[in-house]
């Protein structure tokens, strides 16, 4: 059984119709959410909580870049509560069930973009000096860093958190901007992996027997990798843990 969830019905419709396509019989399961928002994720959680006793497999994919600094209905900055505060509520909102359902993984999106990157500790809401593709850079260093703490966390649960880099896709990543960024993503798309080329190590790290032994990594093409070396810092991943749940405390409240 396999859940997706969907910035639109039609949207989700469209995605379980492929999946239907490509796997006939698959049992597909259609939700819909809007990730930036943390109503959404609250309630997407409690959707899933209601549908499914167990979860063995979540994979935290969602993720955008935004050139121009935006705010989300929470008052966060868009790129910030979509490519890192969603995964990092969901899972945490999940994770009971997942660990009830051990053997069990969590997998996360992030992306070479991380190199270079640093959590802007003094800024968090990125108000000084916006660069979006900076912005999305800090974020997938998040990713990383959520990953490391997360499986720090499940040691002996027998739930597993790995994170990887998918490669430059073709997909329509980056076309809900305008100017000089779409132009250049436009450009290089022919020179990109296709949708499937990308998604293979995740399906590797969520359903691959040999994919279990491992916890706590970045992959890249199915290997270990290894990330710049702020992504390796347990201070760094602890704290930022701690920042994010007040994040997503002080949205509730503020909600």
């Amino acid at each position: 059984l396999l859940t997706i969830v969907g910035r639109s019905a039609a949207r989700a419709s469209a995605a379980a119709a492929r999946i239907a396509a490509a796997a006939p019989g698959a049992e597909v399961v259609q939700l819909v959410a809007d990730l930036s928002s943390q109503a959404d994720v609250r309630r997407l959680a409690g959707d899933i909580l209601a549908r499914h006793e167990r979860i063995h497999v979540l994979a935290n994919n969602a993720g955008a870049f935004f050139v121009e600094r935006q705010l989300t209905a929470d008052g966060l900055e868009r790129t910030w509560a979509l490519n890192h505060l969603s995964p990092f509520l969901l899972t945490t909102l999940l994770l009971d069930r997942l660990k009830a359902s051990a053997p069990a993984r969590v997998i996360t999106t992030s992306s070479a973009a991380h190199r270079g990157a640093h959590i802007p500790w003094d800024d968090p809401g990125a108000e000084r000096g916006y660069r979006g593709f900076a912005r999305y850079g800090q974020s997938k260093l998040a990713n990383i860093l959520f990953t490391a703490e997360l499986a720090r966390r499940l040691g002996g649960t027998g739930v597993t958190a790995n994170c990887f880099h998918p490669g430059l896709v073709a997909t329509g990543f980056g076309m809900n901007n305008r100017g000089l960024a779409a132009t250049a993503l436009a450009l290089v798309r022919p020179f990109a992996r296709t949708p499937a080329r990308g998604a293979e190590t995740l399906v590797w790290l969520a359903d691959a027997p040999e994919a279990g032994a491992h916890t706590g990594l970045y992959f890249v093409d199915r290997r270990p990798a290894r990330p710049d070396a702020a992504a390796l810092d347990p201070g760094a991943a602890a704290r930022l843990w701690s920042e994010s749940e007040a994040a997503v405390a002080a949205a509730r409240r503020a909600g």
